[in-house]
């Protein structure tokens, strides 16, 4: 099951240019942690809404994982906020939490080094983003349902 944090129901998700770029560039974002939903959810919206679907994974897409935080993660994220316009469907791994949203912008501002990025985000936990960014992978995601959250 993943979750789309909102402020509506998304029976038909889809990929918005907008205008800044996330950690895995333009897509439609998704998380496994239902918790982390929630509170995006609750982020200055009037109608705070968790949609969920199921996810069948298309082995025949072009899909990128990073399973922790590395430096080929950290050049990835710093590439699509850069800019990068990647040609991967899927990208699924950590997702920087504030504090380390933080320390990312400062990396890519040449405030920090690499080497103080990591020592700095050794003790953070970051939570799950997978990012649908072609027509053929949004079709991996069934609509379920969606819930207001009251909270």
């Amino acid at each position: 099951m993943l979750y789309h944090a909102s402020g509506e129901v998304v029976e038909f998700p889809e990929i918005r240019k907008s205008r800044y770029t996330k950690d895995f560039s333009w897509g439609f974002y998704c998380t496994n942690n239902f918790k982390q939903a929630k509170r995006w959810a609750k982020r200055n919206r009037e109608c705070p809404t968790v949609n969920y679907y199921t996810y069948m994974e298309n082995k025949q897409l072009k899909i990128l994982k990073f399973e922790n935080m590395t430096d080929e993660w950290l050049d990835f994220i710093a590439a699509c906020r850069n800019g990068l316009v990647h040609d991967y469907d899927i990208v699924e791994g950590p997702m920087a939490d504030d504090t380390v949203w933080n320390y990312v912008n400062d990396f890519l501002d040449g405030e920090i080094t690499r080497n103080i990025f990591w020592e700095l985000a050794k003790f953070k936990y970051p939570t799950h983003q997978i990012s649908f960014h072609t027509l053929k992978a949004l079709d991996c995601l069934k609509f379920e349902r969606s819930e207001i959250i009251n909270e």
